[in-house]
């Protein structure tokens, strides 16, 4: 199994930069992606969906049908950073090798007042994104 390594929002944007064969794979939920907003040229496939948000069973079928080569670098990011990492062990035992977890997510953890965004992540950082 490959190890997943991890990078913050801003060495993630750095090294999309410096391969431009890499895919910037965005895992969350497909209302998520749309409404909360995304990275731009995030691929969206989601790790789980809600309601029930149980794993995806055609998960790795979906990222092989857009990702076929298993050597493509690909930095997977969801909205704090935890569906990210289990993804991305996923798609480590199916045999892709260059995988890197984007810590923080595209909306970072939760502050005092239960809100997103004002910690970390993504936007918070001022990285480009965009709305459905």
């Amino acid at each position: 199994m490959s190890q997943i390594k991890s990078l913050n929002p801003q060495q993630c944007w750095a090294a999309l930069h410096q391969n431009s064969g890499a895919v910037l794979l965005d895992v969350r939920d497909r209302v998520e992606f749309a409404f909360v907003g995304h990275a731009m040229g995030a691929v969206n496939i989601p790790w789980k969906d809600a309601p029930d948000w149980k794993p995806n069973p055609n998960f790795v079928d979906e990222v092989r049908q857009r990702i076929a080569n298993p050597d493509t670098p690909i930095f997977l990011m969801c909205r704090s950073g935890q569906r990210s990492l289990d993804a991305a062990k996923a798609l480590a035992a199916a045999g892709y090798r260059d995988l890197t977890n984007v810590e923080e997510g595209f909306e970072g953890a939760l502050d005092q007042q239960r809100h997103r965004g004002t910690l970390g992540g993504w936007r918070f950082h001022g990285l480009p994104w965009e709305q459905s």
